[in-house]
């Protein structure tokens, strides 16, 4: 499949460092000094042990939080609607069905229902999920409840899509079958993907290149591009070269867990 031209947005991390007071009253260091640069239309894995900073560093993305040093950089500026993110779980609203769950970032922005609506329900089509409109989501398994969270962050056509562990409470078949789909829709859309996880295979099997952070307060320690085919199936799982990335990548994170 030959990939679109690029739409993405490109982001820098100049320096950034973000602190927290504890509960005991002290402050912890969740970012120490971190330089990112991620070019526009590429899809980016964050890979580091729980609770280093990987989290933290895509709120800063995001704009949800603000670091006390450095800078976050997106370039080109990014009005409403360009930057989405999915979260480890779905936060689907209960009362609404999946098209009004999917249609509500666009009701946010003021457009209007007959705009909306149709664009839900391409979106979700675009999920697999075009004959689901009408449940709810107590009637959706957790990878339906996923893919109707991917589908509520595609369907303002993000020019940045976060993802925070978005398929790690999933049983494995349903982890792999919603990689196999974020990567189509990455490459299919020309937008550009930083998804945080901790899992090595899934860092190595969807991204293009893996940054490697230590534990808290966390620095790179490995900006890693992956050597793998664009095209990737399940059989790759299985082949040399996937094993290879995968030694380079958990010798980086033996690295990151010994630093001080």
């Amino acid at each position: 499949m030959e990939d679109p031209p690029s739409r993405g947005i490109a982001l820098a991390l100049e320096a950034v460092h973000r602190t927290f007071r504890s509960t005991a009253g002290g402050d912890v260091a969740a970012l120490a000094g971190i330089d990112l640069c991620v070019a526009a239309g590429s899809f980016v894995a964050l890979l580091g042990p729980s609770g280093c900073g990987k989290s933290t560093l895509l709120r800063l993305v995001a704009g949800l939080d603000r670091p006390e040093r450095g800078v976050v950089r997106l370039r080109p500026g990014a009005p409403g609607g360009d930057v989405a993110m999915v979260f480890q779980d779905a936060h689907l609203l209960p009362w609404r069905d999946v098209l009004a769950n999917v249609a509500l970032p666009l009701e946010l922005l003021g457009r209007p229902r007959a705009e909306r609506l149709p664009l839900a329900e391409q979106t979700l089509a675009r999920v697999g999920l075009g004959d689901a409109l009408r449940r709810h989501p107590a009637e959706l398994s957790g990878g339906m409840r996923m893919r109707v969270s991917l589908a509520r962050a595609l369907v303002t056509a993000p020019r940045l899509l976060l993802l925070d562990e978005p398929f790690a409470a999933l049983d494995e078949l349903t982890r792999m079958a919603l990689d196999d789909e974020l990567r189509r829709l990455w490459r299919e859309a020309g937008l550009t993907v930083l998804f945080v996880t901790h899992s090595i295979a899934e860092a190595a099997y969807l991204a293009e290149r893996v940054v490697v952070l230590s534990r808290r307060p966390a620095r790179v320690v490995l900006d890693h591009e992956v050597a793998l085919p664009a095209e990737r199936t399940a059989a790759l799982r299985a082949e040399p070269a996937f094993a290879r990335e995968i030694g380079v990548l958990q010798e980086a994170l033996r690295r990151g867990a010994a630093l001080a």
